[in-house]
């Protein structure tokens, strides 16, 4: 039977509700990071128990936390969390770029890697018995550095024992294609891929060449203008349905910055709740059906993150 793993415990696909597939609760980058700037940590139990809530309220679920060891993760946070606002969250093993993995995983092999990320996934992360439900790589900018490396081929490994599925980071969007390639050349399935920040790069030849291998696709800086307007997203993702991918795409926000968060302070936004009160009812106006609303939030998730054995 197919099985999705929370925090709190192993659930049927058919329970995960609205969900967003990327994203971050606790979050605290390794030194020199998060003193240089203050803004990119979120160090608040009950600041993120309120925000859940928020998203609760507006619809919401699931959540796919995706910090990683160095990242801060705090299984212990995490089920607190859940527990308190009744949102399943699904926990993820692997690493951050290598920016901020070297330090942690630099030193390690790559045995020692997967044997790390089978215990997060079946025994239980950080000396708890709260499992990760997911597993995360990362690549850095235009390039694929070897700690990265390392870690891919480790993740992969660790796919095959245990059939966790795969999520990654891109920065900026790049380096999309030479990750799947190596998935793929290792012997993982598309359909237990999900390939993130592609709305960091919309362009249309590049979007869709990725989306013909087959995996999923993370648009998930959903509200981050600074990179694209939303307009754009949504323009793409009516693009890329319409050529048949609608059943691949999965949104989210990765807020992993205090300024994100309402719950932080007055002012702050846009928050959990800005992809069901603002994105998809501009998504819908702008012409989408409520069949691709339900793929995009609810069953390519579902899909997705059940696990492969």
């Amino acid at each position: 039977m197919a099985i999705i793993r929370t925090v709190t415990g192993d659930i049927d696909p058919t329970n995960l509700g609205i969900t967003y597939g990327h994203d971050h609760l606790l979050f605290l980058p390794p030194p020199p990071y998060s003193e240089q700037d203050p803004d990119l940590r979120l160090d608040d139990v009950n600041a993120a128990i309120r925000e859940v809530n928020y998203f609760k309220m507006a619809g919401g679920a699931s959540i796919v936390e995706m910090s990683t060891v160095e990242m801060g993760r705090d299984p212990r946070g995490m089920r607190r969390i859940s527990e308190e606002t009744g949102v399943n969250i699904i926990a993820a093993t692997g690493f951050n770029k290598g920016k901020f993995a070297a330090s942690y995983a630099g030193n390690l092999s790559e045995d020692e890697i997967f044997t790390m990320m089978v215990k997060d996934l079946t025994q239980g992360m950080d000396g708890t018995t709260i499992k990760a439900g997911l597993i995360k790589v990362s690549t850095s900018l235009n390039e694929i550095q070897p700690v990265e490396e390392k870690i891919l081929r480790a993740a992969i490994r660790a796919h095959h024992e245990t059939g966790a599925p795969i999520s990654t980071h891109t920065e900026a969007g790049t380096k999309a294609l030479d990750q799947i390639q190596r998935f793929l050349e290792g012997g993982v399935s598309p359909d237990h891929l999900l390939i993130g920040h592609l709305d960091r790069r919309l362009e249309w030849d590049y979007l869709l060449e990725v989306a013909k291998t087959g995996v999923y696709l993370g648009f998930d800086q959903i509200s981050k203008e600074k990179y694209y307007p939303d307009a754009v997203r949504i323009e793409m993702i009516q693009r890329l349905a319409a050529e048949g991918y609608g059943d691949r795409i999965l949104l989210s926000g990765d807020l992993a910055r205090k300024s994100y968060w309402p719950s932080f302070g007055f002012g702050y936004g846009p928050g959990l709740t800005y992809i069901l009160w603002r994105f998809i009812p501009w998504l819908i106006e702008a012409g989408a059906s409520l069949e691709l609303v339900d793929n995009l939030l609810i069953h390519n998730a579902a899909r997705l993150f059940a696990w492969a054995k």
